[in-house]
């Protein structure tokens, strides 16, 4: 198992409000995981704790053997910076930036911006839009944005990919472009995909559902 979750437990605000209670989940290498369930049922908190961007109240987080609790403020951030990308509903693109300055901006922070270039231009090409990374992201559609996000999570060649809700903001079509992208990343790179969606069709495309209900495990489904 390369990640594993035991009685995790999310708590916010005085007096606590309990968001997640006591989820237990093992996760494999190169698995495609997807986190359903009504808004509100604690699909985005689980996603946050198990890519370490939260961490939990209580409980363990076990990724490749290692106790996430006993990692440094160091060691988190480039464990995320190295390990993990991630895919968010708004592509969170800056503005002033080029789509390949905007995809090497995690390779700059390790000094390997340089190096990734051709690399970030061959995921350019792998997913259709060769002739745009050099647009500033007004420039580009939003089903061409959250290709470009898709690259910036992919530049540091990741183990780990999650995905919060990444169709939320596209029209169908694109929505299903992205959706298709991710599944060959799953499949051709082997990258251990974790989404959360409401949507009942691209769930279904995962190998495991794991439906929520008020932050526990009612389900999970096995395609």
């Amino acid at each position: 198992m390369s990640l594993v979750c035991t009685d995790l437990i999310k708590e916010f605000g005085k007096p606590a409000t309990r968001i997640i209670h006591g989820i237990n989940l093992s996760i494999n290498d190169g698995d495609f995981i997807a986190i359903s369930g009504r808004s509100g049922s604690g699909k985005s908190t689980l996603l946050y704790l198990l890519s370490t961007l939260d961490q939990p109240t209580s409980g363990t987080l076990v990724i490749d053997d290692k106790d996430t609790s006993t990692f440094s403020v160091e060691a988190l951030h480039n464990f995320r910076n190295t390990e993990v990308g991630f895919v968010f509903q708004f592509h969170y693109l800056l503005p002033e930036l080029t789509a390949l300055e905007n995809v090497l901006l995690p390779a700059r922070k390790t000094h390997q911006h340089e190096e990734k270039t051709e690399y970030a231009k061959s995921l350019f090409e792998e997913f259709e839009i060769p002739d745009k990374w050099h647009k500033f992201p007004s420039q580009l559609s939003g089903g061409e944005q959250q290709r470009v996000a898709i690259i910036r999570a992919l530049i540091m060649q990741p183990k780990y990919l999650f995905a919060d809700e990444p169709t939320g903001n596209l029209d169908s079509q694109n929505a299903d472009n992205v959706m298709n992208l991710l599944k060959k990343i799953n499949r051709e790179r082997n990258t251990t995909l974790v989404l959360v969606t409401h949507e009942s069709d691209y769930a279904a495309m995962a190998r495991r559902e794991v439906f929520l209900i008020d932050g526990r495990i009612d389900e999970i489904r096995e395609s």
